[in-house]
């Protein structure tokens, strides 16, 4: 006799971030995984009971990673060929690639689920704030932009 069994769900707290071949790393915190649909109402005459819902546009907000300070420099690597000389040696041109945000398995070995993004650029970096009487964790963060995402 077959036993059911449930998968455990993966724990929110396991997730990498990559861009094409690069893996800028584990983050602490993730938001702005969401898409909007604009919605235009379009009233008929005579129609009193309703208006019509039109859809438009998709709206992708950028998204805000955040995590402790740690000694990589995979994300400057891929920063720096957005401003200065690396984008002058990309012929002035600031095209996104594909990024990834992988939620993994409960053992943190696999990803559960990927969200793929579209042209993703960074936008800003913010570092830690630093004062020798607090005791915090030094976070920085990185906000991204692109164009979409798929799942997978």
């Amino acid at each position: 006799m077959a036993r059911a069994y449930t998968i455990d769900p993966p724990f929110v707290g396991k997730f990498k971030f990559t861009v094409g071949k690069l893996e800028i790393g584990a983050f602490t915190e993730v938001s702005g995984l969401s898409v909007q649909i604009d919605v235009e109402e379009l009233a008929e005459g005579g129609q009193n009971a309703y208006t019509h819902k039109l859809l438009g546009r998709m709206k992708w907000p950028n998204i805000v990673f955040k995590r402790g300070l740690i000694n990589s420099d995979d994300l400057f690597t891929w920063l720096l060929q957005f401003s200065g000389e690396g984008f002058n040696a990309n012929g002035n041109k600031a095209e996104g690639t594909t990024g990834a945000i992988s939620v993994m398995d409960p053992k943190g070995e696999t990803p559960f689920r990927t969200w793929s993004l579209l042209g993703v650029k960074p936008v800003k970096w913010t570092g830690p704030r630093l004062a020798a009487s607090s005791r915090d964790l030094a976070v920085e963060e990185l906000e991204v932009c692109h164009c979409g995402f798929t799942t997978g």
